[in-house]
């Protein structure tokens, strides 16, 4: 077991982190400089601990270890610009102006005149190549739009106002290079399209409920039909826009729950222990910081529908994106996942024919969906100064506003391709066979007893709700004109073409 002690000397964030004692969303990896020894990497209560030998020391300056992180510890929006606040221009001024050429120096001029929208009096570069303000081997990134004045090309994959990041992982470089498009449409290619329709009603109305039910809903038919819609329209050119949003959450909740604007309030996800204590596990963003960021989230849709960016990130940072600003007051898991379909259809990824059933992934493997939620919420709950009362108002006493606009959407994307993937392998192909199985069943069980369809039906329902047996009550009740023989083979086929095949699957 590895330990830290005072003999190691924090470098890049961690140690500008600690000097500036800046109340920031831990960084995925921390950096040390070791008291002797050569470079390794170890892992520390489950983050990166990069240890740097002696020739890494820096000076003690904010400068010095500001480069060291941009270096080395990657780009973190939300870290450089508390330090950008905390420190003011002066620093960052005179050290452009002694290195107006430097590749570091501009890419942190840029970065603080972007952060903080403002300008330094500093004059442009005039010439010199461009560099890419994110290295492509280290981010997935959007297209570049290039900034004169600094030479630096943007290519965040979002705004100021709203920029997630997904660093790049062999995790995630293993899921493109694995092409699940592709073997999306190897799958279908093998059914035929009665086949595809029939799997498909079947599976909106799956999605439908397993998205409600990872809520612990029980929606009436009325509402599940209208959640069933929203998801057929998803990819359609619709711009996602405020009206667009409003009228989805209209949709899909109670109508005395449907909201007319983004919410006034302050709302909080939590549940009551004994002695009416509450736990709290997830604070959103406060009400008046709303606007602004949804407007920055549309604004990165927008720059990502131009980009190259593999379709299950871009549904990552959008649709995970969406459930932490939580701008409604009810239905915004489920306008969440809706999104995960709307921008893989859009893209292309998800074939207009067919929907995954994410959410009955998510809902059968649910620790990991609360863990994958948990990873942004339980450091988010640590920084959040809060003021809780009796009648269960809650009041958000610092600004939280910048933790949720630049979050880490990585392990969210991990998560996402995981679950795409079990989807094709697992849940589209089993439902694709069993309505084989299903169809084969009823022409078997056509040739033991000539009977009409929904008898049939009937007769798999009953059997499949009973281990593959038809009960005494339900056979005098419904099928009383069969003999012992006729129900034995029907079982038998039942058995064999249905539960049996899918069971195995």
């Amino acid at each position: 077991m590895f330990y830290l002690d005072s003999s190691y000397k924090p470098l890049g964030y961690q140690a500008l982190i600690e000097r500036l004692e800046l109340k920031v969303m831990p960084h995925y990896r921390l950096s040390y400089l070791a008291p002797k020894g050569q470079a390794r990497t170890e892992i520390v209560e489950g983050k990166e601990c990069h240890i740097y030998p002696k020739g890494y020391a820096t000076k003690d300056s904010v400068i010095a270890d500001l480069e060291f992180a941009l270096k080395y510890d990657g780009v973190n929006l939300e870290i450089l610009k508390a330090i950008f606040l905390r420190c003011g221009p002066e620093v960052i001024f005179d050290y452009i102006k002694q290195h107006p050429t430097g590749k570091y120096a501009r890419k942190l001029w840029f970065l603080y005149e972007y952060l903080l929208d403002t300008q330094l009096e500093i004059p442009d570069v005039g010439r010199g190549n461009y560099f890419d303000l994110l290295e492509a081997d280290q981010y997935y990134t959007a297209t570049s739009a290039k900034s004169p004045r600094h030479r630096i090309n943007n290519n965040l994959l979002g705004n100021q106002a709203y920029c997630p990041m997904v660093r790049r992982t062999a995790v995630l470089d293993n899921y493109i290079n694995k092409h699940l498009q592709n073997r999306v449409r190897e799958v279908l290619d093998r059914y035929p399209e009665e086949v595809i329709s029939r799997a498909s009603q079947f599976l909106y109305l799956k999605e439908t409920k397993s998205s409600f039910e990872i809520e612990r809903e029980r929606p009436d038919l009325a509402r599940s039909n209208r959640f069933v819609e929203a998801l057929r329209m998803a990819g359609q050119e619709t711009t996602i826009n405020k009206e667009t949003l409003i009228a989805l959450q209209n949709m899909i909740v109670d109508s005395r729950f449907a909201d007319k604007d983004y919410r006034t309030s302050q709302n909080y996800v939590g549940e009551v222990l004994n002695h009416y204590r509450e736990k709290l596990h997830y604070i959103s963003p406060k009400p008046q910081d709303l606007l602004t960021m949804m407007a920055g989230w549309m604004d990165m849709i927008l720059r990502l529908e131009q980009s190259e960016l593999d379709a299950v990130i871009q549904a990552s940072v959008i649709a995970f994106g969406f459930v932490f600003i939580h701008p409604f007051e009810d239905g915004n898991g489920r306008i969440h996942r809706y999104l995960v379909h709307q921008v893989l259809t859009k893209n292309g990824f998800t074939p207009g024919s067919i929907i995954f059933p994410v959410s009955a992934v998510m809902l059968a493997n649910s620790r990991n969906y609360d863990a994958c939620l948990e990873s942004f919420s339980r450091p988010l709950l640590g920084l959040t100064e809060y003021r809780l009362k009796r009648n269960g108002e809650l009041q958000v006493l610092n600004e939280t506003a910048d933790f949720y606009r630049y979050f880490d959407a990585t392990i969210m994307a991990e998560y996402l391709f995981s679950i795409v993937e079990s989807t094709i392998d697992n849940d589209l192909v089993n439902e694709l066979e069993f309505i084989v199985g299903y169809a084969h069943a009823k022409e078997r069980m056509q040739e033991v007893i000539d009977m009409p369809v929904k008898k049939i039906d009937l007769f798999i329902k009953l059997c499949m709700s009973n281990r593959g047996q038809l009960s005494g009550k339900k056979r005098e009740n419904f099928f009383n004109f069969l003999t012992d023989s006729e129900v034995e083979q029907l079982e038998e086929i039942v058995k064999s073409a249905v539960i049996h095949d899918r069971n195995q699957r």
